[in-house]
């Protein structure tokens, strides 16, 4: 159904690629912006051919580049504009072996090895004038090589060159399902879902961060299911401890509501079945595996373009915004395996998509009238919540930031501080990691807030133009 759906408009867009004289990019707002990028890459393509390897205007000099290989390894994107990357792995207190990326600059990191690969350094302390440190945590289905792939637009290495010390981490199972005492045919390692991922998951990922670069505390950055995962640690119930660990949560696209997207037939079938007949169809380990079959042996081109018709079609979000000449890149980076158990805490029945909301209980109408005694007791966040930054996307029928939003201004949180709001008229779910104007939208406006937000600014570097 999907491909049927998309035979139409995918021969249109073949036509306008055929034919750039007769499209007046009236369905794509960055249409003049993408003629001269698709100009400025084939230049740059034929410069790397004649050996002219200069560095780029800002300085970094590229250590990869001509042709896209179109390859699943955020290193070669960080090597294209200049910047490197290296691995961490961390353990959670349940036995996972996580991944956290490291995004450093060759020209003055003295941490990295011959070929970019693990390092076990032990913690330290900050010395005066270093980058504060930043965590990027992903969406579902998706590892934190989102952040990585719309060159130097992504957020990720804007944000490292910008001065910051970039984290991209990564939750358990990922492209490579690792325990240290389980196997991935065994039904246990398939036993958790989104509490486990903000319980575990993320203080692993974050004391991981800071053991390495010797600070207190971290500014984190997430989009989508990221943000769900920090929503959930940081609540009452979860870990609340983890709020002295961390100076300012910013939250793309927030996912604490759902949109209306839920109602979709096939959500909504999802959401009907009991959670015997759900293992039955979707099994106790990896969610439909064999997606991960596609993303090891199909050709990069072609997967990019089914990845992106599957996704459009089940989330119902286009690539209007983006860099179409990007497109099948960033699809290298998803999906990942998650559990069958995560998906159907997201759409089954009494999950996410039932409940309306990532808290049971509390889809109520956050505006509706409380005490400042019932305030106390229903709220999710108690004191020593770090600051909350969001950038919400207008044209979202995934989750609903704006109500998100409201609650956090009610007096339903008491103890929550919003220190920036931000919602973007049409932006869809995608768009805040990947519009080719997110740089000013959401990149820029993300390094103010985390810095305005550093408790430590007297010992850090200062970002550029913050």
């Amino acid at each position: 159904m999907a491909l049927l759906r998309h035979i139409p408009p995918t021969i249109m867009d073949w036509y306008h690629y055929l034919n750039k004289g007769n499209y007046d990019g009236s369905k794509r707002p960055f249409y003049a912006t993408e003629k001269k990028l698709h100009a400025k890459r084939r230049n740059d393509v034929d410069q790397w051919a004649r050996g002219l390897r200069g560095p780029l205007t800002d300085g970094f000099v590229p250590s990869e580049g001509g042709t896209d290989n179109l390859v699943c390894d955020v290193r070669y994107y960080a090597r294209r504009v200049g910047l490197d990357t290296e691995t961490v792995l961390v353990q959670t207190d349940d036995g996972f072996i996580l991944e956290l990326w490291h995004v450093v600059d060759p020209r003055h990191h003295k941490g990295m090895t011959a070929n970019g690969g693990n390092r076990s350094g032990n913690a330290t302390s900050p010395k005066r004038g270093e980058k504060y440190p930043v965590l990027l945590v992903h969406g579902l289905l998706q590892s934190s090589g989102t952040f990585c792939v719309n060159d130097d637009r992504s957020l990720a290495f804007s944000l490292a060159k910008t001065g910051y010390d970039v984290w991209l981490g990564n939750n358990r199972c990922g492209f490579h399902p690792r325990h240290v005492a389980l196997d991935p045919s065994d039904s246990r390692m398939w036993a958790w879902d989104i509490r486990e991922m903000a319980t575990l998951d993320l203080p692993a990922l974050v004391s991981g961060v800071l053991h390495h670069s010797g600070y207190s505390t971290l500014g984190l950055v997430c989009h989508s299911q990221g943000t769900a995962q920090a929503l959930l640690a940081l609540s009452r119930d979860y870990v609340p401890e983890l709020s002295h660990h961390i100076s300012v949560v910013c939250a793309l696209a927030p996912a604490a509501y759902a949109g209306p997207l839920v109602r979709k037939p096939w959500f909504r079938f999802m959401s009907l079945l009991p959670q015997p007949l759900w293992r039955v169809v979707f099994g106790v380990h990896s969610f439909v595996p064999a997606m991960m079959l596609a993303h090891r042996w199909m050709p990069a081109v072609p997967y990019g373009s089914f990845g992106y018709i599957v996704f459009s079609f089940l989330f119902g979000w286009s690539d209007a915004r983006w860099e179409r000449d990007l497109r099948a890149r960033m699809f290298q980076f998803a999906p990942v395996h998650v559990s069958s158990a995560l998906m159907w805490w997201w759409l089954g029945r009494d999950g996410f998509a039932h409940a309306g909301s990532i808290i049971k209980h509390a889809a109520e109408d956050p505006q509706s009238p409380h005490t400042p005694e019932q305030a106390e007791a229903d709220a999710w966040y108690p004191a020593g919540t770090p600051p909350l930054a969001l950038w919400i996307c207008g044209n979202d029928g995934l989750v609903d930031g704006e109500k998100l939003l409201a609650r956090l201004n009610s007096p339903r949180e008491p103890c929550a501080k919003v220190v920036h709001a931000k919602i973007i008229p049409d932006y869809e779910h995608l768009d805040v990691l990947w519009a080719l104007d997110a740089p000013e939208q959401v990149n820029k406006e993300v390094a103010r807030v985390l810095w305005d937000t550093c408790p430590v600014q007297e010992m850090c570097m200062r970002p550029i133009g913050c």
